[in-house]
């Protein structure tokens, strides 16, 4: 438990570039230094979180918790990875709201940015070797990536590719891969909320805000990012509670700190109703996803056994390869311009691959080299 625990918080603290990042450190932790699980187990509990709504990298910390010792191990793997992220997303709302500004560490961030995508990218490469195992499973992948790439959601492309990969190759007989990486990729889908009259607000309280934020925690599949739709539908335009640039800020505080982005509804919950609002909407957001990993847990194994499952869950899985190909060309061509961003890339890439150098060390070197930024012109 104390391993558990120390290892959580560490990442807590260190886990910048969102869920495929902190992913990709989780593996490399749980199963490559530690052996704590087998790859082909992570991969699978990667993939059901995937099925679930709710923030992808937490609930796989729940999960290697629940692994490691059962619903206390959940619990305490849990809160170390989440409190550590809300604490500093925390102590940055109150700067903001102390001072109206934010911290400018631009430059770190880019070195940081440069540094997430050769981790994720590390990750795809290493467990990618598990789940192409076959030219089905190739072609699953090339189709999510390039739907994602003409801009089909990406949750219809995860669901659309599983289920029609499973029937492929359960109808050809094919031998069904194992395992894959699961970008934690969100639904386009957004809270319907009626807009309130320019200037009006409904009044803040702890149950309001409690049951704002347990509704998105519900709803919310994948990763943070559509957490902004979220937020700009309940809490800027029905509720009225922030303006449209307060979120802005909200959202940039929530990036600029590690551990999961949801930690952005700490900073919400403190503008809007101090401490305590900041404690009832970080409870809130993440309860949800406690109930669906304890739940789901004990039944991997079962869907393992099911061969139509199985067959399910690696077509999926394989599919979200194509996800995360996606997304990284996406990602690189906004973080790599300029000739240091990409130096840091490539020196970011052969240090976790050649020399297995461990993520958080790889994060914090970056940010020191993207600190150059400030004297050489890039």
């Amino acid at each position: 438990m104390r391993e558990l625990v120390l290892l959580f918080v560490r990442l807590g603290f260190t886990a910048f570039g969102g869920p495929a990042a902190h992913i990709g450190m989780m593996e490399d932790e749980v199963v490559r230094r530690r052996g704590w699980m087998t790859r082909q187990r992570f991969l699978d509990l990667v993939g059901a979180t995937n099925l679930i709504p709710g923030p992808n990298s937490t609930e796989m910390a729940l999960h290697v918790g629940y692994d490691r010792a059962g619903w206390r191990g959940m619990l305490a793997a849990g809160a170390a990875f989440i409190l550590p992220a809300a604490l500093t997303t925390g102590a940055l709302g109150w700067f903001y709201v102390a001072y109206g500004s934010l911290p400018q560490v631009e430059p770190y961030l880019a070195g940081i940015e440069a540094a997430v995508l050769a981790i994720i990218l590390a990750a795809v490469w290493r467990l990618g070797w598990k789940a192409v195992k076959s030219w089905r499973l190739l072609l699953v992948g090339a189709v999510a990536a390039s739907s994602v790439l003409y801009g089909w959601n990406p949750i219809l492309v995860l669901f659309g590719c599983g289920l029609a990969g499973a029937l492929w190759l359960r109808a050809t007989g094919a031998g069904v891969a194992t395992g894959a990486f699961l970008l934690p990729l969100a639904s386009t889908s957004t809270i319907a909320a009626a807009p309130v009259a320019a200037g009006v607000s409904a009044p803040v309280t702890l149950g309001a805000l409690g049951l704002v934020f347990l509704k998105i925690g519900a709803v919310l599949y994948g990763s943070g990012y559509v957490l902004i739709a979220f937020l700009q539908a309940t809490v800027v335009e029905e509720r009225g509670w922030l303006t449209s640039q307060q979120l802005l800020d909200v959202v940039a505080l929530g990036q600029l700190t590690p551990g999961p982005v949801l930690t952005t509804a700490t900073v919400v919950g403190y503008i809007t109703a101090g401490v305590a609002g900041a404690v009832v909407a970080t409870i809130a957001i993440f309860l949800p996803s406690f109930v669906f990993v304890a739940i789901l847990n004990p039944l991997i194994p079962r869907l393992r056994e099911s061969a139509w499952a199985s067959a399910f869950l690696d077509a999926v899985n394989v599919a979200a390869i194509g996800l995360m190909a996606a997304v990284l060309v996406e990602l690189g061509r906004g973080a790599l311009v300029g000739w240091l961003p990409r130096l840091i890339f490539a020196a970011a890439l052969l240090a976790i691959l050649r020399f297995r150098v461990g993520t958080p060390w790889v994060v914090l070197g970056a940010a020191a080299l993207g600190a150059l930024s400030r004297v050489v012109q890039i």
